[in-house]
Order: C-alpha cells, then sequence, then structure tokens
C-alpha cells in the first residue's frame, strides 16, 4: 500500500457522528475510526446501522471521511 502523502497530526482516532432528523429525534450514533484507505488517502470510517425512531426500519450506515491531499 502506498504511504499517503501527508497525514494530520493533530486528528484524534476517532469521531462520534450524530445522525439526526430535522424535528431532533436521534437515529445514530456512529463511531468513525481513523483509517488508512487502499488508496493511501488517511482519514476515518464507520460502518453501522440505524433505526428511524418513528417507523422503526433499519438503514445501512457507511461513512468516508477522507483528508484532502493525502492520497499518494
Amino acid at each position: 500500500m502506498p504511504e499517503p502523502k501527508k497525514r494530520d497530526a493533530k486528528a484524534p482516532e476517532f469521531l462520534e457522528i450524530t445522525i439526526q432528523a430535522p424535528n431532533g429525534k436521534l437515529w445514530s450514533k456512529v463511531i468513525a475510526k481513523e483509517k488508512v484507505f487502499s488508496t493511501g488517502s488517511v482519514g476515518f470510517y464507520a460502518n453501522d446501522k440505524a433505526s428511524n425512531p418513528e417507523s422503526g426500519e433499519k438503514y445501512q450506515i457507511g461513512i468516508n471521511i477522507t483528508l484532502i491531499g493525502s492520497k499518494p
């Protein structure tokens, strides 16, 4: 795997992401952990499920957060 072009030395080890509806009802809290992607870019990644508090229907969550300019 190629080495990233740059890293953010001040970035935390994880991010907590809150997903809520415009009415404020909480769907999910997701933890995105730091990751080196297969492209060599660095950032954060989360994969989880969320439930609609109104209907109970479940949704798949996939989040990539990439540091701009880190791709080799």
